[in-house]
């Protein structure tokens, strides 16, 4: 009986000593997930290191336990070993979601779409820059009314000798034609005709440009709602413009009311042409920002709390930079830029006698060539100084170098498109830099919104990490 019972105790010891041994290869296999977890956290954060020898102990210890019961009770436990890393990845998702909502960006579905969604924008903006430049150049050559017809879609140019001369037929009934290009010949019309034609055709062509890539990024879902409605109303915005365009020429086709008076397009209908234009390159090349930088550029408290304090003097900038705009639209619609081409003076006076002259009052500021020209001088200065206003209270504000940066560039591109507004004047607005001062004006226009978009208040996420002071270099 005895030897019976030390055969047993010895077979037992023999199986427990086996369990053991496996035991540990159990321990060091992948499977139970201590080792090889601990090697990956080690690896991939290093900033997590000084916690692992701290939990070696305990780690051991559970481990041991983890191995024996993933043998003696397998499905139970196996199943669950996996579970923690998994949970851990998906807060980390989670968190990142809260973020990307904290945040509010227009594009969620990762950088990828970001940089593609932001370089088809700004390449829309770009475009409508060009359109802008195009039509400066269409209005300076006189060639806005060369196409007496308009259709949406638009069609193909003349291509036979009496395609040319059915189109040239039609533009000698215009009033253009018999009061100011009376006598012009098949070439020439045939210059203007080209001109008009690539400016519509232009814009077209980035109505199929903005609207391919529209669709197929909604597709892929890179576009969230909150953008894809502003997109939406700016391409609204874009198929309006062409209606504008036309009901602008269509004033020009019209007979005057006096004989002595030269044909064009209504001053009022060119300038909601023109600042349609400039509303939808600014709501283009906003988004366009805020899609690549949906953060603006903060490395402290300091910095923002001085971003703060330019942008209430920049906001109100801003509005009189885009209203003298507007009044170099009635400058081009009233053709005024021909008439007092001298400067300080306006021609022997200061102030023309003229300039109230018409009745109500209120047609002076959009009629009157003298009061036109008069105002577009009056903002055109009053910007500069703001501007230059603007740059000098920011010299002793703590903001970010790219802001102080920034302004500096918008100071010398508004020294600049005043120079060029007043040579183009001295010169007579010739074509090349009447075409120059137009897109100056829009250029000046982006950088302040560039500069708006830089001053914009971070997130409340972003704001909490920042530093009090911005670390300098040593």
């Amino acid at each position: 009986m005895i030897e019976n019972r030390l055969i047993s105790l010895v077979r037992k010891t023999k199986s427990l000593t086996q369990k053991l041994s496996s035991e540990w290869k159990t321990f060091s296999n992948p499977c139970c997930g201590f080792s090889q977890s601990t090697r990956l956290y080690s690896s991939s954060f290093p900033r997590l290191l000084f916690i692992i020898p701290s939990a070696s102990a305990k780690t051991t210890s559970n481990s041991i336990g983890c191995g024996l019961r993933s043998l003696l009770l397998p499905n139970k436990y196996s199943k669950n070993l996996y579970k923690p890393s998994f949970r851990n990845f998906s807060t980390t998702a989670s968190i990142s979601a809260k973020n990307a909502e904290g945040l509010k960006l227009l594009v969620t579905a990762g950088p990828h779409a970001q940089k593609a969604v932001g370089i088809w924008l700004f390449a829309s903006a770009a475009w409508v820059f060009s359109m802008v430049v195009l039509g400066g150049v269409t209005r300076l050559t006189r060639s806005g009314l060369s196409m007496t017809d308009w259709k949406f879609t638009g069609g193909l140019p003349p291509l036979s000798d009496e395609e040319w001369l059915h189109e040239f037929e039609k533009y000698k009934q215009s009033p253009e034609y018999k009061r100011v290009n009376k006598g012009m010949n098949l070439a020439d019309f045939k210059f203007i005709f080209w001109m008009e034609y690539a400016h519509r055709m232009w814009g077209r062509a980035l109505g199929i440009m903005f609207a391919l890539p529209f669709s197929y990024f909604l597709r892929k879902g890179y576009i969230t709602p909150r953008l894809g409605f502003r997109l939406s109303g700016l391409f609204a915005l874009g198929a309006g413009q062409g209606l504008i365009g036309w009901w602008m020429v269509k004033s020009g086709l019209e007979d005057p009311i006096s004989e002595y008076v030269e044909p064009r397009v209504s001053p009022y209908r060119l300038a909601a042409h023109l600042t349609s234009a400039f509303v939808i390159y600014s709501g283009l090349f906003w988004t366009a920002l805020s899609v690549v930088m949906p953060e603006p550029p903060a490395e402290s408290v300091a910095w923002v709390q001085g971003a703060a304090k330019v942008k209430r003097i920049a906001l109100p900038v801003t509005v009189l930079v885009g209203i003298t705009a507007v009044s170099g639209a009635f400058v081009a619609g009233n053709d005024a830029g021909r008439a007092f081409n001298t400067f300080p003076k306006m021609g022997d006076a200061w102030i023309p006698e003229d300039v109230l002259s018409l009745k109500p009052l209120m047609r002076n500021f959009f009629e009157n060539t003298a009061t036109v020209q008069l105002d577009h001088r009056i903002l055109a200065t009053a910007t500069l100084f703001s501007i230059g206003g603007l740059w000098w209270s920011s010299r002793k504000v703590d903001v970010h170098p790219a802001i102080r940066s920034l302004i500096g560039s918008t100071l010398g591109m508004a020294a600049l498109q005043v120079t060029l507004g007043i040579s183009t004047l001295l010169s007579y607005v010739p074509v090349s830099l009447g075409t120059a001062h137009q897109a100056g004006a829009l250029t000046l226009l982006t950088l302040m919104i560039l500069l708006n978009h830089t001053l914009r208040r971070p997130s409340l996420q972003l704001l909490k990490s920042l530093p009090l002071v911005a670390k300098t270099a040593s």
